[in-house]
């Protein structure tokens, strides 16, 4: 019978950093996929409870205990020895997580948005601190969402990696349906056991699960779900989806499929490749039962099944259609086109959806700031525009770019002319004050285009 691996040669209380202790923490996770952890609770010093508090945002609204990071800071190390000590004894409680809603731009329907109190942000946050380094060592390579040192851009060069230099032939973009909000937390503390033994870190992370939400006055129980708002949900997001969609698919489909099969998963927003349709048809069905074993279900409106690749302009011709389908992936409309010399090339833009919103969101902010002087104004306006340009510039979408720049131009001219009960600027004057005063122009950014290199 073989014995649980442990990890008592960390456990032990010496005068080794924090941080060399992760180091080893992190190796001994890479080294033995096996290795249980039984001593993580005593690594939540005083100075990773700082460093928790440092990475706080220090614009994050209040929680409940009305306690901004500005105002913590005032006794910050009082009130960190205060919060270490009750976290020894086993007395701290997570707060109810204070729950507001926010107009969702575009839409006439609101957006649920999670505001913890400012000890279970920190909290949270060395408890990310600390499981990282064991869960960085398990996760899979196609999975991108909020882990460190990966972004969209890096998931977007993976799909576009998959597609243009593999045998790719249908797309399956996959959407769970209130991920977030349905995350079973009987099935997270099975797949949380299989790399933690430390009952103090399972019994903290319980609490926060369990914590409940605070709505109007009103106390709603956390029957299912990750915390909304925390930094620790995202994490226990992706070990989630690594145990349901991750590990299953890299071990058990790929292998029964009879072509090359791919995925590329930013958090809940998962794009599946095949080679064949049979595939692609068999694990559609599959991936349905699938989810429904973890209390998870496919937003059927959603998700699709689509032909995509390097055939599948050819193919929608014969079949006496213009184009190929498109899809939809972090923003962005993937296309199927053909480069300068004549070959399959993918390409992107920005999503119709995502564009209108983003012209939108504009549109409220200069409404609200349009009183401010034209000097901040064009400043906070090249702000948002570079802001813009940082994720959207990538390749091929250039006009893209332009016409976002021209529907900020449009909005200036109408929202500076309601600065009184007149008019106050015309198109010429306003072209003028664009000249003297440039507005940033569109730039790409980000080159997908070398993931075909």
């Amino acid at each position: 019978m073989k014995l649980q691996a442990r990890d008592t040669s960390i456990g032990h209380r010496t005068e080794e950093g924090v941080r060399t202790k992760l180091v080893r923490i992190a190796q001994r996770a890479k080294r033995d996929k096996a290795a249980k952890f039984c001593s993580l609770s005593h690594l939540l010093y005083k100075s990773t409870l700082i460093e928790a508090f440092w990475r706080l945002s220090p614009k994050a609204a209040p929680g409940v205990d009305g306690k901004s990071k500005e105002s913590y800071a005032e006794n910050l190390e009082e009130n960190i020895t205060d919060l270490y000590s009750r976290l020894k004894s086993n007395s701290f409680m997570p707060n109810p997580v204070k729950r507001k809603y926010i107009k969702k731009i575009g839409s006439n329907k609101m957006r649920p948005l999670g505001i913890p109190a400012i000890e279970d942000k920190i909290v949270q946050t060395a408890l990310v601190i600390i499981l990282e380094n064991i869960y960085e060592q398990d996760f899979l390579p196609f999975s991108y969402g909020f882990r460190p040192n990966r972004n969209c851009h890096d998931a977007l060069k993976n799909l576009s990696r998959d597609i243009g230099t593999k045998k790719v032939g249908y797309i399956i973009d996959a959407d769970i349906k209130g991920f977030f909000d349905n995350v079973n937390h009987e099935w997270l503390g099975k797949f949380l056991q299989h790399r933690i033994n430390d009952s103090k870190i399972l019994r903290l992370v319980k609490r926060f699960l369990k914590a409940g939400i605070l709505e109007e006055g009103n106390y709603y129980e956390s029957k299912r779900g990750v915390p909304q708002g925390g930094t620790l949900s995202p994490l226990l997001a992706n070990i989630y989806l690594h145990y349901t969609i991750d590990l299953w698919f890299d071990r058990v489909v790929t292998k029964s499929c009879k072509g090359e099969a791919y995925i590329t998963r930013y958090a809940d927003d998962i794009v599946f490749c095949f080679q064949y349709k049979s595939d692609a048809q068999k694990f559609y069905s599959s991936l349905k039962d699938r989810l429904n074993k973890f209390d998870l279900k496919l937003s059927e409106d959603k998700s699709k099944m689509i032909e995509f690749g390097r055939f599948a302009q050819r193919d929608a011709k014969r079949r006496g259609e213009t184009k190929a389908e498109t899809f939809d992936f972090l923003g962005f409309t993937h296309y199927c086109s053909k480069s300068r010399r004549g070959r399959f090339k993918l390409k992107w833009k920005i999503a119709r959806k995502t564009f209108t919103v983003k012209v939108n969101e504009f549109g409220e902010w200069i409404k609200e700031n349009r009183h401010l002087a034209i000097d901040e104004i064009w400043r906070k306006v090249n702000q948002k525009l570079r802001g813009h340009y940082q994720y959207y510039g990538v390749s091929d979408n250039w006009k893209g770019l332009e016409n976002y720049k021209r529907e900020v131009i449009k909005l200036l001219y109408k929202w500076l002319n309601r600065r009184s009960q007149r008019n106050s600027i015309t198109w010429e004057e306003l072209r003028q004050l664009i000249k003297v005063f440039p507005l940033a122009e569109p730039k790409v950014k980000v080159n997908l285009n070398s993931a075909f290199v």
